[in-house]
C-alpha cells in the first residue's frame, strides 16, 4: 500500500516547521540514510506492477528492480546537511528554506543585496503535471536584517504568476519578468515602498517560445557588453535611454541557466543534454562546433544516489544503480567571488539534479579554443555530492557576500510531465519510492570555506552617488562589479564619464579597466581614441575587449575602425586574431570574406582554422538564407526597402537602426530595433511615412523631424516599412503597396504632420486578453501533456490548433464580457496552419449575427478589418476545400478604434 497521504502531509508539515530551527534532534529529523531503511517503517511495501505491454528485454527495462522499497521522505535542512559530501574545507549552510519559500528555481540579488527568489509553485505537483499553468507562482524578495547570515525577512514582491521564466533586478524596487506561453517581458515596480510591485510596464516583445515549461525562454541576463541574453533565443535585447533594442544572435541551445565569466563570454546550460553550451565565444557571433571541446569522460556523472530513477532507464544506469550519463542539468554560475579559494574563481559550476550533484568544470585554452573537463574526473568524484535523493540543485549564483549560493528545489520529481506519462519507466520508478508525494519544499544553501568568512558589508548601491559606485568596479567580487556597472548605466549620469575614462585608461586593476570601458559604452561616453588604446595594449584580454567595444562605434558610423579589425586579424595571439575575425563578420565589414581567407592562409593555428572555416560557411549560409527567408513578393519588398534605407533613412536612424547620435546622449531619430511602435499596428508607421511626425515621441525629444514621404509611390513606402519591420532583430508582418494605398486614400485630405498624441489616438488599440474572456472552438487539439484543450491558448505564444486538418465549417469564437467596438482581428498562423478562406461575424447576443469581413489566409500574420460592435466574435472556415494541416492561431489579437 502507498504511504498514507494524511500521514505524509503531517510529516511534510512537521519537516517544514523544523527545517529553519536550531539543529536539535526531533522525532522527524531522520537522516537520508535512515529514510531509506526498510526497518524504519512498520508498513509493508509492495512491488510496483510493471505497466502492460512492456518489452522486458528492452534496454530501458532490462534489469529493473521493482522489489518492495520504503518511500523516500523529506528531512529537515539540518539533517540534509549531513548528506553532503564536500571537498576538504568546504561547508554548506541553509540561508532560506520552506515554509518561507516553496519550489525555488532561481535567485538574483539587486543592488542593495536583496535576494529575489523565483518560486515555481505549480511545477510537477503530481505525476500528471496537473495545474502546471495555474497563476499561483510568485517572486519573493528576502533580506538578512539581523546580519546572522540567514534571510529571515521577506515579502511577496509579485504574485499570481503563470510559471514565470526569470527574475531580473532592474534598478531600485524594480524587476523584469516574463510568464510561460507569453511573448512579452514586463517591468514590475514597487512605487510605494511596501515591498510589493504595483506598477506593470511593457519592456520588450518577441522573446517568447512555445513548448512545455522546461523548453521555453528562461534566465534573461544582463551581460558585460550591456546586452541581455536568454536561453532558446537567437536574439539579444538591450535597454537604452531611448528604448529597448534587439539584435540577432547565435542560438544558445541552453535550457535553464545563463552566466558569464569575467570577460563576458556567456555560458548557457543545456537541460536534457546535460552539458554547457555557447562557451567557445560570445554567442552574438554565432555557434561554432569544436571537436572534443568536452573532453573524454565529461558526460559521466559520479552520483551517490542509486535509485535508477532517471528518464532514459536502465540503459543509462551503472551496475550500482547510479546515473551513468548526464541526462539533465539546471542552473549555472562562473564563480567570481572572493570568499572561496582563489583557484575556484573562473571555474564553471552547474547542477545535475538527476544525479544529485554539483559539477565543477575547468577550462583549458588551446590555440584560441576552449576545452572543458570535470575538475575531479581523475578521482571519479564531483565538487558536491549528496546521498539525499531529494537534493535537486537547479541554480547557483555568486553572492554579494563573496560565497556561492545553491538553489535546491528539494523534491521527488524533477522531470516535466511529458516524461512521466502512464506506462513510462520513470513514472514506475517514481511510484516505487512514492517520490511524487514530496512537493512544496525548497532550500537555498551557502557554500563557505574554512578560514574565509563571508563578506558582511551590505550593498547600498541604490543610495550611493555615481562617483561612489565607480569604486565598486575595482571590487574583487564580480557580482559587485556587474551590479555597479548596471546601476550606473540605468542612472545615465554622464558627469562620471571623465572619471571612468581615467580608470579605463590607467587603472592597475585589469578587470576594473574592462568594466570601466563597458560602463562608458553604456553611458554613450565611448570614443575611438579609448578603444584604440585598448586594441594596442600588450595584454591580449584588453585587446579583445577593445575590439568588441569598438563594434558599437562602428555601428554608429565610424567606418574607419574597419582597418583596426583587419590589422588585429593578423595578431600573433590566436585569441585576438579570432576576435577580430568574429567582429569583422558580425559587422559585415566590406570584403570580410577576403580577410578571412587571407588569415586562413597565413595562420595555421587550430583556432584560426576552425573558426575561419566555419565563418566562411556562415557567410555562404547567410547568403542562401536571405534568398529563402521570405516569399518572392516579400523578398522583393525587403531588398528594395534595404536599398532605400541604407541610402537615405540610415542618416538619421543609424546604419543598424539604432538611431544616429546627436550629442549629449540624444539621437537624431528614434531607433527601430525592437520598437513597439514599428512592430505594432502597421497603420502607425504607414501614416508617419505618408504625412510625417513632429514633436516629442512618448515624451522623448529627438533632434530630427520626420518629414512627409507621400510624394513617393505606395511600393516605395511599403518596401521601407516592410524592411524595418523585419531587420534589426525585428520580426513583423510585411506591409503591402495595397495597404499603403488604402491608408493614403483615407487620409488624403491631411495637410500637416502628425503629433505623436494625435496619431496614437487614431491607431487601432490592441485589446488585452482578460480572464473573463471566453474562447470556444469546434475543435481543439491537446497542447502538450498536463495541458487542457483550451482554445484560449490562441491569445498566447503557445497557440491553438484544431485536432484534425482544417475543413469547411470549423469555427473559433470569443465572447467578451460586454459589447465593444471591434475593428480588426490579427493572428499568426505559422507557415502551414493558415485558413484557406474565412469570415468574421459579430453579434451582441450570440443569436443574431452580422458578417463583417471575409478573406483568404496566408502564411504568417493574418488580419481582417471592419467597422462594428460586438460581444461575440466568430471566425468560421468558409473554404469548400479541405486543408492538409490543422487550422492554427497564436498571438490572436482583437483591435478597437
Amino acid at each position: 500500500m502507498r504511504l498514507n497521504l494524511k500521514r505524509m502531509l503531517c510529516l511534510s508539515i512537521c519537516v517544514a516547521v523544523y527545517a529553519c530551527q536550531a539543529p536539535e534532534r526531533s522525532p522527524f529529523d531522520v537522516s537520508p540514510a535512515e529514510s531509506m531503511d526498510p526497518k524504519r517503517l512498520e508498513e509493508p511495501f509492495p512491488s510496483v506492477p510493471l505497466p502492460e505491454g512492456i518489452d522486458l528485454e528492452s534496454p530501458i527495462w532490462k534489469g529493473i528492480d521493482l522489489s518492495p522499497k520504503p518511500p523516500v521522505v523529506p528531512v529537515s535542512a539540518n539533517e540534509q546537511k549531513k548528506s553532503f559530501v564536500l571537498k576538504p574545507g568546504f561547508s554548506m549552510d541553509p540561508v532560506l528554506s520552506e515554509p518561507q519559500i516553496r519550489e525555488p528555481a532561481s535567485i538574483q540579488f539587486d543592488g542593495n543585496g536583496r535576494m529575489y527568489v523565483l518560486e515555481l509553485r505549480t511545477y510537477m505537483q503530481d505525476l500528471d503535471a496537473t495545474g502546471e499553468l495555474l497563476p499561483t507562482s510568485r517572486i519573493s524578495r528576502w533580506e538578512d536584517l539581523d546580519e546572522d547570515g540567514v534571510y529571515e525577512t521577506g515579502t511577496v514582491f509579485l504574485d499570481s504568476l503563470v510559471f514565470p521564466r526569470y527574475v531580473v533586478p532592474f534598478g531600485p524596487n524594480s524587476i523584469l519578468s516574463m510568464e510561460s506561453n507569453e511573448d512579452h517581458v514586463y517591468r514590475f515596480t514597487d512605487t510605494d515602498g511596501d515591498g510589493k510591485a504595483d506598477k506593470k510596464e511593457l519592456f520588450a516583445s518577441g522573446l517568447g517560445r512555445s513548448g512545455n515549461v522546461e523548453h521555453q525562454t528562461s534566465f534573461l541576463t544582463w551581460a558585460l557588453d550591456n546586452w541581455m541574453y536568454s536561453t532558446y533565443n537567437n536574439k539579444r535585447i538591450r535597454w537604452t535611454p531611448t528604448g529597448v533594442i534587439q539584435e540577432e544572435s547565435g542560438n544558445p541551445w541552453g535550457q535553464w541557466g545563463v552566466t558569464q565569466d569575467n570577460y563576458g563570454t556567456i555560458f548557457f546550460q543545456d537541460g536534457a543534454g546535460g552539458v554547457p553550451q555557447g562557451f567557445q565565444f560570445p554567442i552574438v557571433y554565432g555557434n561554432f562546433s569544436v571537436k572534443g571541446a568536452l573532453k573524454e569522460g565529461f558526460r559521466v556523472p559520479y552520483s551517490l544516489v542509486k535509485l535508477a530513477d532517471f528518464q532514459p532507464g536502465m540503459q543509462e544506469a551503472k551496475p550500482d544503480g547510479s546515473l551513468a550519463n548526464v541526462t539533465g542539468a539546471a542552473g549555472n554560475d562562473v564563480f567570481r567571488g572572493d570568499r572561496l579559494p582563489k583557484d575556484l574563481v573562473g571555474d564553471y559550476l552547474y547542477g545535475e539534479p538527476v544525479g544529485r550533484i554539483v559539477r565543477r568544470v575547468v577550462t583549458e585554452k588551446v590555440e584560441g579554443l576552449s576545452y572543458l573537463q570535470n575538475k575531479y574526473i581523475s578521482e571519479e568524484s564531483e565538487f558536491i555530492q549528496s546521498t539525499d535523493p531529494l537534493f535537486r540543485p537547479v541554480d547557483m549564483a555568486t553572492a554579494p557576500d563573496g560565497t556561492l549560493y545553491i538553489v535546491d528545489m528539494y523534491r521527488g520529481i524533477i522531470q516535466e510531465g511529458e516524461w512521466t506519462q502512464e506506462g513510462s519507466y520513470l513514472r514506475t520508478k517514481i511510484q516505487q519510492y512514492q517520490m511524487d508525494d514530496v512537493i512544496g519544499n525548497g532550500r537555498i544553501w551557502r557554500l563557505s570555506y574554512e578560514g574565509m568568512p563571508r563578506n558582511t558589508e551590505k550593498p547600498r548601491m541604490y543610495e550611493e552617488t555615481s562617483k561612489q559606485l565607480i569604486r565598486h568596479l575595482e571590487h574583487p567580487n564580480g557580482w559587485w562589479r556587474d551590479m555597479a556597472q548596471q546601476t550606473m548605466i540605468l542612472n545615465q549620469d554622464k558627469s562620471i564619464i571623465p572619471d571612468l575614462v581615467v580608470m579605463a585608461s590607467s587603472s592597475k586593476n585589469e578587470l576594473a579597466r574592462v568594466h570601466a570601458l563597458w560602463t562608458l559604452e553604456g553611458l554613450g561616453g565611448l570614443n575611438s581614441e579609448l578603444v584604440k588604446k585598448f586594441i594596442s595594449d600588450p595584454n591580449p584580454k584588453l585587446k579583445m575587449q577593445g575590439l568588441r567595444a569598438a563594434e558599437t562605434l562602428y555601428k554608429y558610423g565610424e567606418k574607419s575602425l574597419a582597418d583596426l579589425y583587419a590589422s588585429a586579424a593578423l595578431d600573433a595571439n590566436p585569441e585576438v586574431a579570432i576576435q577580430a575575425l568574429l567582429s569583422a563578420r558580425v559587422l559585415k565589414i566590406d570584403k570580410v570574406d577576403q580577410l578571412i581567407k587571407a588569415v586562413l592562409q597565413k595562420n595555421s593555428s587550430q583556432g584560426i582554422q576552425v573558426v575561419g572555416t566555419q565563418l566562411l560557411e556562415k557567410l555562404e549560409e547567410a547568403k542562401k538564407a536571405a534568398e529563402t527567408k521570405f516569399e518572392k513578393e516579400e523578398l522583393a519588398l525587403f531588398v528594395k526597402g534595404k536599398t532605400i534605407f541604407d541610402s537615405y533613412c540610415s542618416t538619421c536612424h543609424g546604419p543598424k537602426g539604432l538611431g544616429s547620435p546627436a550629442g549629449e546622449g540624444r539621437l537624431i531619430a528614434p531607433p527601430f530595433s525592437g520598437s513597439p511602435r514599428i512592430l505594432g499596428h502597421p497603420e502607425y508607421a504607414t501614416k508617419v511615412m505618408l504625412h510625417g511626425l513632429k514633436g516629442a515621441i512618448e515624451k522623448k525629444e529627438y533632434e530630427g523631424v520626420m518629414i512627409s514621404m507621400k510624394t513617393n509611390t505606395d511600393e516605395y513606402i511599403a518596401s521601407v516599412l516592410s524592411y524595418i519591420r523585419n531587420d534589426f532583430g525585428n520580426s513583423g508582418s510585411f506591409i503591402s503597396p495595397e495597404y499603403v494605398a488604402k491608408i493614403r486614400k483615407e487620409t488624403e485630405s491631411r495637410k500637416d504632420a502628425y503629433s505623436f498624441e494625435e496619431l496614437i489616438g487614431e491607431i487601432p488599440k490592441a485589446l488585452t486578453f482578460q480572464d473573463n474572456w471566453k474562447a470556444t472552438a469546434s475543435s481543439t487539439a491537446l497542447q502538450g501533456v498536463g495541458s487542457s484543450k483550451d482554445p484560449g491558448y490562441a491569445f498566447s505564444y503557445k497557440g491553438w490548433k484544431t485536432e484534425t486538418p482544417q475543413a469547411p465549417g470549423m469555427w473559433f469564437m470569443v465572447q467578451l464580457p460586454s459589447p465593444q467596438a471591434i475593428s480588426e482581428v490579427q493572428f499568426d498562423a505559422g507557415k502551414e496552419g493558415f485558413p484557406l478562406e474565412y469570415t468574421v461575424s459579430l453579434s451582441t447576443d450570440g443569436k443574431s449575427w452580422t458578417k463583417v469581413a471575409q478573406g483568404k489566409g496566408n502564411p504568417g500574420i493574418n488580419s481582417l478589418s471592419w467597422t462594428g460592435t460586438g460581444k461575440f466574435i466568430y471566425l468560421k472556415m468558409e473554404s469548400q476545400s479541405k486543408g492538409e494541416q490543422p487550422w492554427s492561431m497564436k498571438k490572436l489579437t482583437l483591435y478597437s478604434r
